[in-house]
């Protein structure tokens, strides 16, 4: 009798051990799970609070190519840089049957090849940042430092040959000294490390075609 009443002691106590393990592998999975939750919810209320205070949109993740935080100065610099690069790559298509120097061509062809491709990076920041391409200062962008008036754009189609060459070249050189400035300011303002990666690239590649450009008007 005793022997039964052992053998049956120890089947409940193996019984209740096993009862016991599931129940706390079934409340682990519900910690997991809940944790989980715990979690994702923290992220979201993080996100929305990183929204709030850098201007990342909430609920719409910024495009691939500008990831983290980004502030005023970021918008403002891709905003006002992308008339800019574009008016550098019209300046540069007016080369094409006037130009006669070979640095000079060889600088279009630098120019056109960077800032094409740079323009539609800002353009794609703008976009995943859900803000306008146009800065809307209704001055078309000739308050921006060293863009070029009608009359510049104008004055430089109508020479061919050396004179082109030379105005090619002075009037490059203040536009490129123009963007060197908005890429410092960005240096020093901006919050989103890609754009200001590429301000880094402007003011390096720009700099250095500002001296090429001089070297270039030493001897014409």
């Amino acid at each position: 009798m005793r022997t039964f009443t052992q053998r049956t002691t120890r089947k409940l106590a193996l019984v209740g051990a096993v009862t016991a393990t599931g129940l706390l592998l079934a409340a682990c999975g519900t910690d997991d799970s809940m944790s989980g939750m715990d979690h994702n919810g923290t992220s979201a209320s993080a996100s929305a609070t990183a929204s709030a205070t850098t201007g990342t949109p909430s609920g719409a993740a910024t495009d691939a190519a500008a990831p983290g935080p980004f502030n005023d100065a970021d918008v403002m610099f891709a905003q006002m840089m992308i008339p800019h690069h574009e008016q550098a790559l019209e300046m540069a298509k007016l080369a094409d049957g006037r130009a006669a120097d070979s640095e000079i061509k060889s600088l279009v062809n630098a120019i056109d090849k960077a800032q094409d491709p740079e323009i539609q990076k800002m353009k794609a920041w703008l976009k995943g940042w859900n803000k306008p391409e146009s800065a809307g200062h209704g001055s078309g962008g000739h308050s921006m430092s060293g863009m070029m008036s009608e009359k510049d754009m104008k004055d430089l189609a109508a020479v061919k040959g050396k004179a082109f060459d030379r105005k090619f070249a002075e009037l490059m050189i203040a536009h490129h000294d123009g963007a060197v400035e908005m890429a410092k300011e960005e240096q020093k303002k901006g919050a989103n490390a890609t754009a200001k990666a590429l301000a880094d690239d402007v003011v390096r590649t720009q700099s250095d075609e500002i001296s090429a450009l001089r070297k270039i008007l030493d001897r014409l």
